[in-house]
C-alpha cells in the first residue's frame, strides 16, 4: 500500500466520499484536497440525482470512495455502475486500518472526511462490478443458507417437544427430518394416538397418508413395529397437551422448509450449469453439483483475482503471523473473508476425503502425507493446507479453461 503523498494526484483529483448508513449517506466532496461540499443525502431519486449533478460539475471525473455496509451500500454501487463512475469499496477492517491514524471522533461526518482525505495518498484497488449472473447466484446461495438455518432451528424445536411426547421416534427413524419420518410424526405424535387404533387402522393410516411408495404388506409391518414401541413408551406429557400439538406444528413447518430448500437447491444447480466454473469444480472427485453451485455463488468470477493468494485473502484463509519479543511465533488464518465461502470449502475438502475411493485426488494425497508421523500436522492445519491447494488449482484451471487431471496435478 502506497502511503507517500502524490502531489500531482492531489492537485488533479476530485473525490466524493460517502459514509453510508440505512437509507442515507453523509457526502463529502473534495477537490484539490479541499472540501467544497458536505451534507446528508437520502437514497432516493432526488438525492441520487443531486449527487449526479454535483459529480458532473467536477473538473475531472470524480472517484467515489465508500465503506461497504452490506445491503445499505448496494444502492450506491448501482448508482456508480449505472453512471460509469470509478468507485472504491472498502471493507470495514480495511477502512479502519487506513483511517486509524486520523481517527479521533467516530461520527458519520468525520468518517466521510477521513475517507476523502486518505484517498489522496492511499493506493486503493478499484471495485469491479459483479456480473448480474454471479450476483443472482450469490442471492440464491444466501437464500439457501437462510433455509438451512431455519431447518436447524425447526429441527431443534421438534426434537425438544418430541422428547416430551414420543422420544422413541427419535431413534426409530434414521432421520426425523426425512419426508417419511415427518409424515409419521404428524400422524402419531404421541403413543396414545397409536394405541387407540387397531393394527389394521394404523396400517391404513400409514398407507394412505404418507407419500412414500410402500406396499400394503410393508405398511402392515411398519404398523406392527411402531405399535410395539408405543406400548413400551412412557411420555412426559399427555396426548392432548400443548407440547403434543407443537410436535405436529413443528413437524409440519420442518416438512415445508425441507421441500422449499430442495426447490432452491434445484434452482442453484440449474443456474450453475451455465457457468464454465461448474464443470471445472465438478471435475474434482468429491465435488458434487450442489457444492460446485455454492462455490460459484460465494467465490464469484475468480478470474478477477491476479493470483490464488488474493483468492485466499478473499476467503479468509490467508495467514496472520504473531510474534512479540522472545515469545514463540504462531500462525493463524485471518478469518476476514467470506464466511460462507470458507464453510463451503470445508465441506469440499471433507467430502473429498470421504469419497476418496471415487477417484484419485492430489489434495487427498497431500492430506494423508501431512498427517503422517513423525511430524504429523494437526487436522485443522492440514485442512487449511488442502483449501489452499484447492483454490490454487481451481484458479489455474478456470483461468486456462481446463478440467482437473490427476496425472497433470502437482504431486
Amino acid at each position: 500500500m502506497k502511503t507517500s503523498i502524490n502531489l500531482e494526484r492531489m492537485i488533479t483529483l476530485d473525490v466524493i466520499a460517502l459514509d453510508v448508513s440505512n437509507g442515507r449517506s453523509y457526502v463529502v466532496y473534495d477537490s484539490d484536497n479541499t472540501c467544497l461540499f458536505e451534507g446528508w443525502m437520502i437514497h432516493n431519486q432526488e438525492g441520487l440525482n443531486g449527487l449526479l449533478a454535483r459529480a458532473q460539475l467536477c473538473q475531472t471525473v470524480p472517484e467515489i470512495v465508500l465503506e461497504a455496509t452490506g445491503v445499505y451500500s448496494r444502492v450506491i454501487e448501482r448508482f456508480c455502475q449505472d453512471h460509469h463512475f470509478d468507485y472504491y469499496l472498502l471493507n470495514p477492517l480495511e477502512a479502519r486500518k487506513q483511517t486509524d491514524s486520523l481517527r479521533v471522533n467516530k461520527t458519520d461526518k468525520s468518517d466521510a472526511h477521513k475517507l476523502a482525505l486518505t484517498h489522496y495518498f492511499m493506493e486503493r484497488k478499484k471495485k469491479v462490478g459483479i456480473d448480474k449472473e454471479y450476483q443472482e447466484m450469490t442471492t440464491l446461495s444466501r437464500w439457501y443458507e437462510s433455509y438451512e438455518n431455519a431447518i436447524k432451528y425447526a429441527r431443534n424445536q421438534l426434537d425438544a417437544f418430541l422428547t416430551l411426547s414420543f422420544p422413541e421416534l427419535q431413534s426409530y427413524f434414521r432421520s426425523v427430518a426425512s419426508e417419511y419420518a415427518l409424515e409419521m410424526i404428524q400422524l402419531f405424535p404421541h403413543p396414545d394416538s397409536l394405541l387407540s387404533y387397531s393394527r389394521t387402522k394404523v396400517k391404513n393410516l400409514i398407507y394412505k397418508n404418507t407419500k412414500k411408495n410402500i406396499s400394503q404388506t410393508k405398511a402392515l409391518l411398519e404398523a406392527e413395529s411402531i405399535l410395539t414401541i408405543a406400548k413400551d413408551a412412557y411420555p412426559a406429557v399427555d396426548n392432548d397437551s400443548l407440547e403434543t400439538f407443537l410436535v405436529i406444528d413443528w413437524a409440519s413447518k420442518l416438512q415445508q422448509l425441507v421441500r422449499q430448500k430442495k426447490e432452491i437447491q434445484k434452482k442453484l444447480i440449474d443456474r450453475a450449469q451455465s457457468f464454465k466454473e461448474f464443470y471445472v469444480y465438478t471435475s474434482f472427485s468429491g465435488v458434487g453439483e450442489l457444492t460446485a453451485a455454492l462455490l460459484i455463488a460465494e467465490l464469484g468470477d475468480i478470474t478477477r483475482f491476479d493470483n490464488h493468494k488474493q483468492l485466499n485473502a478473499f476467503v479468509g484463509i490467508d495467514i496472520r503471523r504473531f510474534q512479540s519479543g522472545d515469545s514463540p511465533n504462531y500462525d493463524k488464518i485471518s478469518k476476514r473473508g467470506n464466511t460462507l465461502a470458507r464453510k463451503t470449502l470445508y465441506l469440499v475438502i471433507t467430502n473429498m476425503i470421504r469419497s476418496q475411493t471415487s477417484g484419485p485426488n492430489h489434495i487427498v494425497d497431500y492430506y494423508y502425507r501431512a498427517k503422517k508421523q513423525p511430524h504429523a500436522k494437526k487436522h485443522k492445519v492440514v485442512l487449511i493446507g488442502c483449501m489452499d491447494r484447492f483454490l490454487k488449482s481451481i484458479h489455474y484451471l478456470v483461468l486456462h479453461g481446463k478440467l482437473y487431471d490427476y496425472d497433470l496435478s502437482p504431486k
